[in-house]
């Protein structure tokens, strides 16, 4: 376990300086979180037949599954923006996603929201575990070392988020009443319709979206005013690709896409396993749509067709 300090910090072996906000990854809410255990690849002999959590796509086989999740609860999911690493944020802590599995990196907490800021550097809240330096719970702690090390930024022992967004200079985050910070040290309160399950902004900060048992919500002023989607499916989980193209999953699964800054919205026609955590990015191959269901990870270029990420 990596040593901390009593005053709530890790100590640092590197700290690369801070760079602007590059990419979101929207984090899943407590009640959409699900138990699993990790599933068996089937064996060669095997009939082919979809893979569970992955719907109408007849070119997934048994034979192929994905690697075995590190814990039962994943909380968010994302890519570093620098070097592309798969990231998943953990009741147990963040785990590097390559092709030999799951790597721990950094100390055993739980990380309840997690956002990625820019190139190795991520915002969380959640528990301590057993990090007893650590406050309980940790309120805003900051990594801008890939996750090696946190530091306590505010609200410690005040605020456990289960959602958290940069959206530019602004962050917002909901404990039971949403907030806001320009300087990651004094916030502010503001007012929205239904609690969120997932804030996400996009790249630009410009729009945010919150997913609510009552329906989307779309901020243009970070988090200040909201607005109800009209004709929005009921999203569980919503992130941004890009300033104009975001993707969501419901409850149950359906998948959704919008191109145009979440204006209108188009169900694709696929349906997973009912999500624990998602993301959506751009990369040097296009759009990619990440899905954590309760045994593998997903991923898809259009929201049509997924496919499980073998490590």
């Amino acid at each position: 376990m990596t040593a901390m300090g009593l005053d709530g910090r890790v100590p640092r072996t590197t700290r690369p300086p801070r760079r602007g906000v590059l990419a979101i990854v929207a984090v899943a809410a407590a009640a959409a979180l699900l138990g699993g255990c990790a599933s068996d690849a089937g064996g060669a002999d095997a009939p082919a037949a979809v893979v569970p959590g992955v719907a109408n796509d007849p070119s997934v086989s048994a034979g192929v599954k994905g690697a075995a999740l590190p814990a039962a609860h994943v909380h968010g999911v994302g890519r570093d923006p620098g070097d592309g690493t798969l990231l998943l944020a953990t009741h147990e802590g963040l785990y590097r996603f390559g092709p030999s599995g799951p790597t721990k990196v950094g100390p055993s907490i739980d990380l309840m929201g997690f956002a990625v800021a820019g190139p190795g550097h991520y915002y969380a809240s959640g528990h301590p575990n057993t990090v007893r330096e650590l406050p309980q719970p940790m309120g805003l702690i900051e990594s801008t070392d890939s996750g090696t090390t946190w530091t306590v930024l505010s609200r410690g022992g005040q605020s456990d988020f289960h959602t958290l967004t940069p959206a530019g200079g602004t962050l917002l985050a909901f404990d039971g009443q949403l907030r806001r910070t320009t300087d990651r040290r004094t916030w502010s309160t503001a007012s929205i319709s239904g609690e969120p399950r997932t804030l996400a902004s996009n790249p630009a900060g410009e729009s945010v979206l919150a997913t609510t048992r009552d329906g989307l919500l779309l901020s243009k002023d970070q988090g200040v005013t909201w607005t109800p989607v009209a004709g929005a499916p009921p999203l569980l989980q919503v992130s941004w690709g890009d300033d104009q193209t975001a993707a969501g999953v419901t409850s149950d699964g359906a998948v959704a896409i919008s191109t145009d800054g979440a204006q209108t919205w188009r169900l694709t026609g696929a349906r997973v396993a009912p999500p624990q955590a998602m993301s959506a990015s751009m990369t040097t191959a296009g759009l990619e749509i990440l899905v954590v269901t309760g045994t593998e990870v997903l991923s898809s270029r259009d929201g049509t067709r997924f496919t499980p990420i073998s490590g």
